[in-house]
């Protein structure tokens, strides 16, 4: 297998020294608009284990379709792992399809709330785009896995997983994530901070959530109905509240159940500051002119902030991403499970010098692409996670040394 990654950022960067341990593949070739980082990464490589010599770096515009396709077919890629933020995701996809690869992102094309009642009916959904054009996958003999990251992606397999060995029948899935995570600033005080992409963070934070109910979807409130869940891995109780997130628009495709929802744990300090975005303007992808200059309001404050790659070595605590699930188990039996993978940010910066929530991020895709290769999953068209047994991944996963947990009730 021979793959172009695009993306040489946070998780992309986090991808590098996962795959590097594994055999699976021939080469990967690290895409970047700017190629320095790229190298960057693949120079970073090159005295770790797994070497550097399975590694290329080249410049690439993820903007740029007839590029993308160019270089997939000068570098002999027969995947493309997009490891960029959403916004870019249509013209890879396209890219992919156009030059006969296999393609693998981490969540979904982009979703436009309904013009008139957004926190009621939804617009265009996470997905829509990309759905549309399954037939066309599978006219080219080609396998699209969307959404296959951590949440989404890890979440979804816990899903199917659950479906598949734990339920007779499933009331309701709710994708639960939180973490205890701090980043202490010059004076070990904990500054605003984001551990992930704050461009994606502020689309799937602001954007109307939707909740899969009644065999159907609808939208509600940004941050409405506020739980405290219970983390494991010593997180312990955190706020959570509704977001909008690829896991509703993915699980009821493929896995039977009355409700799913998606719960986040920003906390009350992270949410206003994005209601305060909210409030300025300062969450518009619009390019407003300063000074002679077009640029869009959310680039200004994602250049503002840390890039989250490089906040690992101040960062504390663990980032736990899990599947609820309520139901009917066997024998008739009411039962409550909660499927979970938790991170500890010094565990994952002294075993691969990655951030938890990246590292997090990166390793699910990796496994993926191992299994593909292998022949373990197989599958054409446009598919998300819940599509692939579940079994081979949740193994896969603990043979790469980050094992999965469940808890009852």
């Amino acid at each position: 297998m021979r793959i172009l990654l695009v993306g040489a950022g946070g998780v992309g960067s986090a991808v590098v020294p996962i795959a590097a341990r594994r055999d699976f593949f021939q080469h990967i070739v690290v895409a970047d608009h700017d190629r320095a980082r790229a190298e960057a990464v693949v120079a970073r490589q090159a005295g770790a284990p797994g070497g550097g010599a399975r590694f290329s770096a080249i410049g690439l515009d993820a903007a740029d379709r007839g590029a993308v396709e160019a270089a997939l077919r000068e570098h002999r890629c027969d995947v493309l792992f997009n490891a960029v933020d959403p916004r870019f995701d249509m013209s890879l996809f396209r890219a992919a399809l156009g030059a006969g690869a296999d393609y693998l992102d981490m969540a979904l094309s982009l979703s436009r709330p309904h013009p008139a009642r957004p926190y009621e009916l939804t617009g265009v959904k996470l997905g829509d785009e990309q759905f549309a054009m399954s037939a066309a996958w599978e006219a080219g003999g080609r396998l699209a896995l969307v959404g296959m990251g951590v949440e989404p992606g890890l979440a979804d397999v816990f899903a199917r997983y659950a479906a598949d060995h734990l339920f007779q029948s499933i009331d309701e899935i709710g994708i639960r994530d939180g973490a205890d995570l701090v980043v202490p600033g010059p004076d070990g005080v904990p500054g605003f901070a984001p551990t992930f992409s704050i461009w994606t963070t502020i689309e799937e934070c602001l954007n109307p959530p939707v909740v899969w109910e009644n065999g159907g979807w609808h939208t509600t409130e940004p941050f409405s109905e506020p739980e405290i869940f219970d983390f494991p891995g010593g997180i312990g109780p955190v706020e959570c509240v509704n977001v909008e997130h690829e896991e509703v628009l993915l699980i009821p495709r493929w896995v039977k159940a009355g409700r799913v929802t998606f719960k986040y744990g920003l906390g009350r300090d992270f949410i206003d500051v994005l209601r305060t975005l909210r409030r300025l303007g300062l969450d518009s992808t619009e390019p407003v002119r300063v000074a002679g200059v077009e640029v869009s309001p959310r680039d200004v404050v994602a250049a503002s902030l840390p890039d989250p790659a490089t906040l690992g070595e101040r960062m504390r605590g663990r980032t736990c991403a899990g599947t609820w699930v309520k139901g009917t188990g066997a024998g008739g039996r009411p039962r409550e499970v909660y499927l979970y993978h938790v991170v500890d940010n010094e565990w994952s910066m002294r075993e691969y010098g990655s951030q938890a929530v990246v590292w997090q991020t990166a390793v699910h895709p990796v496994v993926a692409l191992e299994l593909l290769a292998r022949g373990t999953w197989r599958g054409r068209g446009v598919l998300g996670p819940e599509a692939f047994d579940p079994v081979p991944f949740l193994d896969l996963l603990t043979e790469y040394g980050s094992p999965w947990g469940m808890r009852e009730g």
